[in-house]
């Protein structure tokens, strides 16, 4: 299926495939960014966090963890952002997720940071899961996104959507209202904005599980790791976030370093975001105080 394996097979063609041409295409487009428009720089930029957005306030905090709720403009919205990220469908995204966080770290963690960054990174993409995911994965209970219609027709019309909003419209925005040239905007906006996103989310799951401080639980591996936090638009705040799971800004800090959040709250000042679940200050203290490594 094209949504199981797209990734998969994307990442491997753009970052590890054997073959020149494809090993530097997104250096290629990091190359021709001198020669681009300046507004081909602040597009790349918008639709790296346009993307970006639609995993981490979409497929992770909306539909993985039910942080808040969200009207059906809003989930549509977000799960067009979604496929313009092209990192699985919502589903598929959510449920591999909750397995991660129901089994972190084990062989039921689909990207278990205890075998190594690489694995964690992207290894994990290229190789066949362990079948204690599966088998973990079978036991979850998915029936409110089996239920979203929202995700149901971005599961069946994926392969269609990928194609549209990570590739086709940012290329033809930069080279329909600017001039760009079609070259500039595949590569830049497209190609290589796509891999950045790409790696910023899989620094979630790789480097914030290995390095920073554990504030909320020095006994998991989940860190809060700022520029983590920066890359992935406020999703590295990790020791938080496991700790508290549910919390919908994933971290205690409100807005700092986190345009999720931020996107959320703007959103719920327009009628579209309800029921926000947030862990309360004395929560927090109590737990830091009580399995926190100080720092």
């Amino acid at each position: 299926m094209w949504c199981k394996e797209s990734l998969k097979h994307l990442a491997f063609q753009y970052i590890l495939n054997g073959t020149e041409k494809s090993h530097y295409r997104p250096l290629y487009g990091l190359i021709r960014i001198p020669w681009s428009h300046p507004l081909t720089w602040l597009w790349t930029i918008f639709y790296y966090i346009f993307s970006a957005v639609g995993i981490t306030a979409g497929a992770h905090r909306l539909w993985s963890h039910r942080s808040y709720k969200a009207k059906t403009p809003l989930r549509i919205l977000l799960a067009i952002m979604n496929s313009a990220a092209l990192q699985n469908d919502i589903l598929e995204w959510s449920r591999d997720h909750r397995v991660h966080h129901k089994y972190s770290e084990t062989d039921a963690d689909p990207h278990n940071a205890r075998r190594g960054f690489f694995f964690s990174h992207i290894g994990w993409l290229l190789v066949r899961k362990h079948p204690d995911v599966a088998r973990k994965g079978k036991q979850l209970d998915m029936s409110d996104l089996y239920a979203d219609k929202v995700v149901m027709i971005q599961r069946r019309y994926y392969r269609l959507s990928i194609i549209i909003m990570c590739f086709i419209v940012p290329t033809v925005v930069p080279y329909y209202f600017w001039g760009e040239s079609l070259i500039n905007a595949f590569f830049i906006s497209s190609i290589l904005r796509y891999v950045l996103t790409l790696n910023a989310t899989w620094l979630v799951n790789s480097a914030a599980h290995m390095w920073g401080n554990r504030p909320y639980d020095k006994n998991i591996n989940p860190a809060q790791n700022r520029g983590v936090a920066f890359s992935a638009v406020g999703e590295g705040f990790h020791n938080y976030h496991h700790t508290f799971p549910h919390d919908y800004g994933t971290s205690e800090f409100g807005w700092h370093l986190n345009i999720t959040t931020a996107f959320i709250d703007f959103f719920a000042l327009l009628g579209q975001v309800s029921d926000r679940r947030k862990i309360s200050h004395a929560t927090v203290e109590r737990r830091k105080a009580r399995t926190g490594d100080g720092s």
